[in-house]
């Protein structure tokens, strides 16, 4: 499937329902050091669609890491799983946080490959973390649904 430029309201749509934030890693927009990208959650490579049930704001460089893949290995039995899928699932089924906010650490075999399979405690976005949260701006308050 060929891809398509999304609309001007299709990206502020995604904006909105993310609340501003990567829909995988919850990293805040307003304070980022990379650019957010509308990232296919099913890619075009593997069948997936440009709409916006599809479509995620994710942060550019867990994006990167993501690629194509849809499927990784569980780091503790290496079992293959899917990805995390904003669509479909909760976040906070999935995913938490370590004692100091630092860290997304994954709850079950679909946020534990997601966290190694996007890199989502690289070390620049982890200290920023650090940052937001000693100034009572992380972890971010959001509603799922």
């Amino acid at each position: 499937m060929a891809r398509r430029y999304l609309t001007v309201e299709e990206q502020q749509a995604i904006i909105e329902r993310a609340q501003n934030r990567c829909e995988y890693c919850q990293s805040q927009m307003s304070y980022a050091t990379q650019s957010f990208v509308f990232e296919h959650i099913t890619p075009l490579s593997r069948g997936g669609e440009t709409m916006l049930d599809n479509l995620t704001l994710a942060y550019g460089g867990g994006n990167g890491h993501k690629y194509n893949k849809v499927a990784v290995p569980d780091p503790i039995d290496g079992e293959m799983v899917s990805l995390y899928h904003p669509r479909q699932q909760q976040w906070s089924d999935h995913f938490g946080w370590n004692d100091d906010y630092t860290q997304v650490i994954g709850l079950t075999p679909t946020g534990r490959a997601t966290v190694e399979a996007l890199n989502l405690n690289r070390p620049g976005v982890v200290n920023i973390r650090r940052l937001l949260w000693a100034i009572g701006k992380h972890p971010p308050r959001f509603t799922e649904g």
